[in-house]
């Protein structure tokens, strides 16, 4: 660009606000040699979702892992025949897997969809109502408390202060008599 300048050429540059492209806010300049050493932002709808870690901040670690082991056990001295035992272990295992396979392809997506609904709607009220009404609140408050604070120290500050000073020579002396 100074060799431009220096030449008497000169070219007009596209205003690039600080914080970024209104439309790309994360791209601070469009040209292709300043995107590749910029970081860039991965989309949350498009990022791959882990299919072997399912549970990767351990929300359901101690409520939901049930085993053969945590509902049925026999105590020592009444042990059933071995092959009703593994009978029982095998039919509890694959029952609980299929049941939870089938409930989740019949109701998941469509609880996925009251949750995603639900969440947004949650997340709307907070951004667009809850917050600003807060801000709202601390604002007008933030004049109240002024006045409030004013009022307390002028005149309940000289009343308790008087009141102090009147009670501060009171002496209490107690005596025991037998």
């Amino acid at each position: 660009m100074t060799d431009l300048r220096s030449r008497g050429t000169f070219l007009q540059l596209p205003f690039i606000r600080k914080q970024g492209n209104i439309y790309k806010p994360n791209n601070k300049n469009m040209d292709n040699d300043s995107m590749s050493g910029m970081k860039t932002m991965q989309d949350v709808h498009t990022k791959e979702i882990d299919l072997v870690n399912r549970d990767p901040k351990h929300l359901n670690d101690e409520v939901v892992k049930v085993d053969f082991e945590d509902v049925i056990a026999e105590p020592a001295g009444t042990y059933s025949f071995d092959g009703v035992w593994k009978a029982s272990f095998t039919t509890f295992t694959v029952t609980k897997y299929w049941c939870y396979r089938l409930l989740t392809a019949l109701v998941g997506i469509p609880l996925a969809l009251v949750w995603g609904i639900f969440f947004a709607i949650l997340s709307f009220i907070h951004i667009w109502a809850v917050v600003p009404c807060i801000k709202s609140y601390l604002i007008e408050i933030h004049c109240v408390s002024r006045v409030y604070s004013i009022c307390i120290h002028t005149f309940c500050d000289p009343l308790f202060e008087a009141m102090g000073k009147c009670c501060s020579s009171i002496r209490i002396s107690t005596t025991k008599e037998v």
